[in-house]
């Protein structure tokens, strides 16, 4: 059988070790493919105005299979400063290259499990009656859809005439910005459609019902985002009323339920959510399971799809001249890559030789330890990036 090619998309900072030391742990657990890099990333922002090239779309469109390590990203004015001179003068704007790929190739479905490890010692722990301690297995998989809402992109300062006239149109608009000058307005949209609030919907509650999850969650805020965050918890009761009545459907709001986190975490199952909410609840359960050292994800379309860790590329580490960065988000997002390509045996392989280090606790990395990220804490008795692969390839 012909190998399976990845992309692989190191991008910045920490990105290229921690896919580095991934693709080392692929092939220790009998994983054959061959990896051609993508170029993407601040680099090619600065030296080429575009972070996102035409030619690693093209390697993508070719190869199907992205595995992305991390990007560095800054606001407007700080990376029209990194450009080089001699592209200033373009009207260039940067755009999140890693929110280009999920809009081009409509990476509309985010997939984000964020499960306990037992033995880590960064697990969630609270006080439980009669002042004993609890560490609750958390088991959640958070639905995010990926390409509209307030990533949409769709957002204007000093906006155009025709865009402002239409929000005067709106007695809200005319009541609380109407005399608000044109040209000191920022105006972010929050767009929802049908149809991929269709397909997420239905993708979480299958992923619930596939394995044996008993709820499904929207937590958005339709008692304040009426049309947007009452749409898709509309569409998800009409949608579990019809097609999955086994399944319990449940509503929070997104403030509640971040307070829930540290009240009861273990009740949730599958969790659904736009953009910008899914982005955030995802972040606060990745909190419960040891942070973003143990947060992966996958960006899954009809034809493409990329699988991340859900850490930025940590530039203040990326000098290092050893790395202290825990690898497991990445390799963990691996293992959704090999699940989605239908390698489970290597995947499930890999992921009881990551939870046994976890369990044994001989190896740590820095995070593990709770120790500052300095570069001085391997000597102090943290494992480097690559011990902890080894380590993980060790058990393989």
């Amino acid at each position: 059988m012909a190998k399976r090619t990845i992309v692989s998309l190191p991008g910045d900072g920490i990105g290229r070790v921690v896919l580095e030391e991934t693709i080392r742990v692929l092939n220790a657990a009998g994983f054959e493919a061959d990896y051609v890099e993508g170029d993407i990333g601040w680099e090619f922002w600065k030296n080429e105005g575009n972070p996102l090239p035409d030619r690693t779309i093209k390697l993508l469109e070719k190869h199907k299979i992205g595995l992305f390590g991390a990007i560095t990203s800054k606001p407007k004015d700080a990376a029209f400063e990194e450009l080089s001179e001699d592209l200033k003068e373009k009207g260039l704007v940067y755009s999140s290259p890693i929110v280009g790929l999920r809009q081009h190739f409509n990476l509309d479905v985010c997939i984000r499990p964020c499960q306990t490890y037992t033995g880590n010692p960064l697990n969630f722990v609270r006080r439980g009656k009669d002042n004993s301690i609890e560490e609750p297995k958390v088991d959640v998989v958070i639905f995010r859809q990926n390409t509209e809402g307030l990533y949409g992109g769709v957002e204007w300062s000093d906006p155009p005439q025709e865009v402002y006239n239409a929000l005067l149109s709106h007695p809200k608009f005319r009541l609380n910005f109407g005399n608000v000058p044109k040209n000191e307005l920022s105006i972010s949209t929050r767009i929802f459609t049908k149809k991929a609030t269709a397909r997420i919907l239905r993708a979480s509650f299958e992923y619930a019902k596939k394995y044996g999850y008993k709820s499904v969650t929207v937590c958005e805020k339709p008692n304040v985002i009426r049309e947007t965050s009452g749409m898709m918890y509309k569409m998800a009761q009409q949608m579990q009323r019809d097609e999955y009545p086994e399944i319990e459907l449940w509503n929070t709001n997104i403030d509640a339920q971040m307070m829930w986190l540290t009240k009861n975490p273990e009740d949730y199952g599958v969790i659904v959510a736009g953009n910008m909410f899914g982005d955030i609840v995802s972040d606060g359960f990745a909190g419960l399971i040891g942070g973003l050292g143990f947060a992966c994800s996958a960006n899954l379309g009809e034809e493409v799809s990329v699988f991340e860790p859900t850490h930025g590329s940590a530039p203040k580490y990326a000098d290092y001249e050893t790395s202290i960065v825990n690898p497991i988000a990445m390799i963990a997002s691996a293992c959704m890559m090999l699940d989605h390509i239908n390698e489970k045996a290597i995947s499930s392989k890999i992921k009881k030789a990551v939870a046994e280090v976890i369990l044994e606790g001989k190896v740590k990395t820095y995070d593990m330890m709770k120790m500052t990220g300095k570069a001085d804490v391997v000597k102090k008795g943290a494992a480097s990036t690559k011990e902890m692969a080894d380590a993980i390839i060790n058990k393989l």
